[in-house]
């Protein structure tokens, strides 16, 4: 199965950040993200989620009980 947008979805994982954590940041519904990742984002939209998911690890991401 090729999935797009794997470098996110794969870092996410890594840090211990949801979805629903960087469409919260991102402003849109964590279901206009899920639609979002279908197809591969242009490398500017990735810089800023991959920058996203940096900042929600280093508040401490899903490991502070925001499962």
């Amino acid at each position: 199965m090729n999935m797009n947008n794997m470098e996110i979805r794969q870092k996410a994982l890594a840090l211990g950040i949801r979805l629903w954590q960087i469409a919260e940041a991102l402003g849109v519904s964590d279901f206009a993200l899920s639609r979002m990742l279908r197809h591969e984002l242009p490398d500017d939209e990735k810089a800023k989620i991959l920058e996203i998911i940096d900042r929600l690890a280093k508040k401490g991401g899903a490991k502070n009980g925001q499962c």
